[in-house]
């Protein structure tokens, strides 16, 4: 159960790498997304920025849907944190 949820802190910690990396090329327009590697990060994060895309539209050009996406991102961080300090998760 450690390697498990261990695995998957990794797994937020790298995502959360991603979408930062994502984010931040968004502010230079002369990026084609349609070159690789920026097609693949494309691939991999904007599934998850759709999420919150659909909740929070663009207001007045600027896109704020990332900052729930990297809050709900690190709640789970958070929460999978301390599911790893449970005496349950330790193992036998």
């Amino acid at each position: 159960m450690s390697l498990l949820i261990t695995t998957l802190v990794t797994f937020v910690t790298f995502y959360s790498y991603l979408l930062i990396i994502r984010v931040l090329l968004t502010w230079f327009p002369q990026i084609e997304w349609y070159n690789q590697p920026f097609a693949a990060l494309a691939q991999i994060t904007d599934p998850y920025l759709n999420l919150f895309r659909s909740i929070i539209p663009p207001l007045g050009g600027m896109d704020f849907s990332p900052i729930l996406a990297f809050l709900a991102l690190n709640l789970a961080g958070d929460l999978l944190r301390t599911l790893a300090r449970l005496p349950f998760a330790q193992g036998f």
